[in-house]
C-alpha cells in the first residue's frame, strides 16, 4: 500500500442519487400503493409463526426501536388473523347465594352475556310489578285473613278454657307488661293490691292457694301461645312462598327454558328463583327502609342482576386489545367502591374488567417498558400466563400487612396470546436476568432498522410512499419528490447502500412536504417541498448547532481550519440529543518527552473517557511500539487529550487523528490545521469504519463555510465509509469546485501524508526509513530520546558511585 497521499474524492463519490430505475410513473397515484410494511420479512414470519402455534409459552417479543412501524404491523397482522376466528365467549359475574364475598363468574356464547343480562332486567321489573300484584290479589287476602282467623281462634280458645278454670276458684287472667297473670275477683272486678291486703287472713290464704293450683296451667297457655305465634308465621312463610313462587316461577321457567344449554346459568336461576321466594318481603321493605338487617350482598333487587364483564359480537372475531396503560388495575380488573354515609361499600355489579379480560380468547399488546414501570404489573402478568387464569387483585392487599374484608371474584379461565413491544436493550436484559420470559416469550419478531438500497428496494419503497400518502389522505408525490424522499431515507441510515425504515420520520416528512404543496395551492407535492420541509425541520432543531458553530467562529472553542502545528490536529464528533443529531471538530493535542514509553490518556486519567476510548489509545500504543520500537526501547512520555472538552468522551474514532498527533509531536512536524480527520485505528495500521461520518464531514465543512473556504480545507475519512456518504447538496458542489475536498484512506500512513505533506516512508532493506520522510523523522527523534535516557541513567550511576 502507497504512503502517499491519496487524491480527493470526486463529486461522484460523495453522494448517491435516487434514479428509480425501472419505475416508470409521473406521481405516486400512479403506484400500486403498499398495503403492508417492506423489510420486515423475517419479523412477519415471526409474528404469523406466533400467531397460529397454540402451545403454551408461545407469546411473542416484538423487538425493535420506536418509529418501525412495529404497531402498525402487529396490530394488522393480528387483526386480518383475528377477523377469521370465533368470537370467544363472553363473561359475567352474578351473585353467589351461598358465599356473597365470592361473586361467582359464569361463561356464555358469544352475545349470551348481554342477552341474559337484558333477561334479568326484565325479570327483575316483572317481578317488582308481579309479587305486589299477586300479594294484593283477593284470594291471597282471603287465605290469609283465614289463617290469621285460625290462629286467633286458637289463641282464644286456650285463653278461654283458661278462665273457666280460674272463674270457678274466683280469679281471672289478666295481661300485664310481663305477660299473663292471675288475679283475684269480686263482683266482676280485679281487686287491687290495697283491696286484697283487706281481706281475712283465711280468704288470702285460699286465693294464694287457687292460684298455686293454677299456676301448672297457665304456664301450659304461656307456653303454648308462642308456638302458635311461630306456627303462624311459618304458615304465613310458606303462604307467602307459595304466592311468590307462582309470581316468579312462569318467567324464571322461560329464562331456564332459553338458556337450557347452559347448566350453569340454569343452576344460577335455580338460586335466584329459590332465594326470591324466601325473601322477597325483606327485598321490598329494604327499598321502602323498613328492614334493619340487610341481606348480605347486593342491596335491593341489585343482588340478581347480571354484571356483563366481557361481551363479544358473534361475528366480531377474536378480539384484539392494545393496552397502553398497563397498571395492575387494568390487566387484572378491579373491584370499585361507593361512598355511602362515610363507608366504602362494594358488590359483585362494580367488579370492572381488565385487559386480559377483553383480550382473553384473542391477542393482547403491551409496550414492555410502561409494563415495567408500573409496581407488580409485570409479575402479575407472569402469574396469569402461568397459572392460566385472571385473578383480580389490588395494589392494597398485595402490599398492606392488614387484611381487609373484600370481594372475592371467582378466577375466569385465561387463554390469551400475549404481544410485548420494546427494545433489544430491554428485551436481552429480560432474556439475561428474568428466567420466565425464555420459557413464556418463546417467539421474537425483531424488525429490521434498514432496507437494501437496490433497485428493487427503491421500487418497494416507492409504492411505500404511495401507500402512506393515500392512507392518509395527502396529495400525490411526483417522481422527482418521491426521489428526494428516497434520498432522505438512505441519509437517516447514514448509509448510501441502505434505506432507513424508520417510517414515523418518513411519514412526518411526507405530511410536513404536503402541507407546503397546499399552502402554496399545488396540486401535488414535488421535490422543493420535500427540500423546503427538510429545511424547515433542520431549522427548527438547529439551535445547538448555531451555538456550537458560534462558540468556534468566536474562538470560544479554538479549532483552526489555517494554517499548521505541531502535536495538534482536527478530530471530528457527532452530539446526538433524541432527533437532534450534528457533527462538531475538536481540537486534540499531544506532546511528549523523556520517559519509559507510556502514552497517557488524560480523559481517562480523569475517568472523562470510556472503555473504547481507552482502548483506542492503547491500540494506537500498539501500532506505535511495533513500528518504531524494534530494536530499541520507547523512550518518551506522551500525552493526548480532547482540549476543551468538559464532557465525557467515548469511542473509537479518534484514534487515527491521536496518533498523527503523536507522530507530529515527536517529528516535531506540523499538521495541517486546514484538514479534519476522522477513523478508526487497529494496531497494523489500517484505518477502520466509524459511524456518523456524513454529520461529521458537513459540521467540519460548516465552520470552514463560516470563516470562508479557502479551497486548502476538507476532511480524511476511512476508505471503508465510501459507502456511507451521502452528503448535503452544499457540500458536495463545494467539492466540485474546489472549495472543499473529501479524502479517503485505508492506512495511518495516508492520513499522515495527508496532514504533514511529507511521505509517511517506509524501510529500506536495512530496516531504515528515508530520513526526510515523516517516520525517519520520527525514529530519529525516537532515536535520540533513548540515547538521552541512556545519557541520564549513566549519569545517575555515577552520581552515585
Amino acid at each position: 500500500m502507497s504512503d502517499e497521499a491519496p487524491p480527493p474524492l470526486p463529486p461522484e463519490r460523495l453522494f448517491r442519487p435516487c434514479r428509480l430505475e425501472g419505475e416508470d410513473f409521473e406521481t405516486t397515484a400512479e403506484l400500486e400503493a403498499s398495503e403492508t410494511i417492506i423489510g420486515q420479512e423475517r419479523a412477519v414470519e415471526a409474528i404469523h409463526f406466533a400467531a397460529r402455534m397454540d402451545q403454551p409459552g408461545y407469546n411473542l417479543f416484538v423487538i425493535g426501536p420506536a418509529g418501525l412501524g412495529k404497531h402498525t404491523t402487529v396490530h394488522s397482522l393480528l387483526q386480518a388473523k383475528a377477523a377469521r376466528e370465533p368470537a370467544p365467549r363472553d363473561w359475567v359475574y352474578v351473585h353467589d347465594f351461598e358465599s356473597p364475598h365470592r361473586p361467582k363468574a359464569l361463561a356464555l356464547p358469544p352475545g349470551g352475556g348481554r342477552r341474559l343480562q337484558e333477561a334479568i332486567a326484565r325479570l327483575i321489573e316483572e317481578v317488582r310489578r308481579a309479587v305486589p300484584a299477586a300479594f294484593e290479589n283477593q284470594d291471597y287476602q282471603s287465605r290469609r285473613e283465614a289463617l290469621e282467623s285460625e290462629f286467633r281462634k286458637r289463641q282464644e280458645e286456650s285463653l278461654e278454657e283458661l278462665r273457666r278454670k280460674t272463674a270457678a276458684e274466683g280469679l281471672t287472667v289478666v295481661r300485664t307488661p310481663a305477660g299473663l297473670a292471675l288475679a283475684p275477683l269480686r263482683d266482676g272486678e280485679v281487686l287491687s293490691p290495697e283491696a286484697f291486703q283487706q281481706l281475712s287472713k283465711e280468704e288470702q290464704e285460699r286465693i294464694r292457694a287457687a292460684s298455686e293450683a293454677l299456676e301448672p296451667a297457665l304456664e301450659a297457655v304461656v307456653r303454648l301461645l308462642p308456638k302458635l305465634e311461630q306456627e303462624r308465621r311459618e304458615k304465613l312463610q310458606a303462604l307467602n312462598e307459595e304466592v311468590t313462587a307462582f309470581a316468579v316461577g312462569l318467567p324464571i321457567d322461560e329464562l331456564q327454558y332459553r338458556f337450557a344449554a347452559l347448566p350453569e346459568v340454569c343452576e344460577h336461576l335455580k338460586a335466584v328463583r329459590d332465594d326470591l321466594v324466601e325473601h322477597v318481603h325483606a327485598l321490598f321493605q329494604a327499598e321502602r327502609g323498613e328492614e334493619k338487617r340487610p341481606l348480605p350482598g347486593a342491596p335491593g333487587f341489585r343482588r340478581y342482576e347480571v354484571n356483563l364483564l366481557v361481551g363479544h359480537d358473534q361475528e366480531g372475531g377474536a378480539p384484539v386489545v392494545y393496552e397502553d396503560n398497563p397498571t395492575l388495575p387494568n390487566l387484572l380488573g378491579r373491584v370499585e367502591h361507593l361512598a355511602q354515609m362515610g363507608a366504602l361499600t362494594t358488590d359483585f355489579t362494580l367488579i370492572k374488567a381488565g385487559a386480559l379480560h377483553r383480550a382473553n380468547g384473542g391477542y393482547l399488546v403491551l409496550d414492555v417498558r410502561a409494563l415495567l414501570t408500573q409496581p407488580l404489573a409485570w409479575e402479575a402478568l407472569k402469574r396469569a400466563l402461568r397459572g392460566g387464569r385472571i385473578v383480580i387483585e389490588s395494589l392494597a392487599s398485595l402490599t398492606s400487612p392488614i387484611s381487609t374484608v373484600t370481594l372475592e371474584p371467582q378466577p375466569i379461565p385465561l387463554q390469551v396470546k400475549v404481544v410485548l413491544s420494546g427494545d433489544r436493550l430491554l428485551y436481552h436484559l429480560l432474556q439475561s436476568h428474568d428466567p420466565d420470559v425464555p420459557e413464556m416469550f418463546k417467539v421474537a419478531a425483531d424488525f429490521d432498522e434498514e432496507l437494501r438500497r437496490d433497485a428493487a428496494g427503491e421500487a418497494a419503497f416507492a409504492r411505500l410512499i404511495a401507500g402512506m400518502a393515500a392512507r392518509e389522505g395527502l396529495r400525490p408525490f411526483t417522481r422527482s419528490a418521491v426521489a428526494r424522499v428516497i434520498e432522505r431515507a438512505a441519509r437517516l441510515a447514514d448509509d448510501a447502500e441502505r434505506l432507513s425504515l424508520h417510517l414515523r420520520r418518513i411519514a412526518d416528512l411526507l405530511r410536513e412536504a404536503d402541507f407546503l404543496a397546499r399552502e402554496a395551492g399545488l396540486e401535488r407535492v414535488e421535490a422543493a417541498q420535500v427540500e423546503e420541509a427538510l429545511a424547515g425541520q433542520q431549522r427548527r432543531g438547529d439551535r445547538l448547532r448555531l451555538r456550537s458553530l458560534e462558540a468556534m467562529e468566536r474562538e470560544l472553542l479554538h479549532i483552526a481550519t489555517e494554517g499548521q502545528a505541531v502535536g495538534q490536529v482536527n478530530g471530528l464528533t457527532v452530539l446526538s440529543l433524541g432527533e437532534i443529531v450534528f457533527g462538531r471538530p475538536t481540537r486534540i493535542t499531544a506532546r511528549v518527552r523523556i520517559g519509559s514509553g507510556r502514552v497517557v490518556d488524560i480523559e481517562r486519567e480523569v475517568a472523562m473517557g470510556g472503555p473504547i476510548h481507552s482502548k483506542g489509545v492503547m491500540i494506537l500504543a500498539g501500532y506505535l511500539g511495533a513500528a518504531f520500537a524494534a530494536d530499541l526501547p520507547l523512550s518518551l512520555a506522551a500525552t493526548l487529550v480532547f482540549e476543551q472538552s468538559y464532557s465525557g468522551v467515548e469511542g473509537d474514532s479518534a484514534s487515527c487523528a491521536e496518533l498523527c498527533a503523536l507522530l507530529s509531536a515527536i517529528a516535531g512536524v506540523p499538521l495541517r490545521q486546514s484538514l479534519a480527520i476522522t477513523g478508526s485505528l487497529d494496531q497494523q495500521g489500517r484505518v477502520q469504519a466509524i459511524g456518523g461520518v456524513n454529520d461529521k464531514i458537513e459540521g467540519f465543512f460548516d465552520l470552514c463555510t463560516a470563516r470562508g473556504l479557502t479551497g486548502e480545507q476538507g476532511v480524511i475519512v476511512p476508505a471503508s465509509n465510501l459507502q456511507h456518504l451521502m452528503l448535503r447538496a452544499e457540500v458536495v458542489e463545494a467539492c466540485r469546485a474546489g472549495h472543499f475536498a473529501v479524502y479517503a484512506v485505508e492506512r495511518v500512513e495516508q492520513a499522515a501524508a495527508l496532514l504533514t505533506g511529507l511521505p509517511a516512508g517506509t524501510r529500506d532493506a536495512e530496516g531504515h526509513y528515508p530520513e526526510e520522510s515523516l517516520f525517519g523523522r520520527v525514529e530519529a527523534r525516537l532515536r535520540a530520546l533513548a540515547e538521552a535516557r541512556r545519557a541520564f541513567g549513566r549519569a545517575d550511576r555515577a552520581e552515585g558511585a
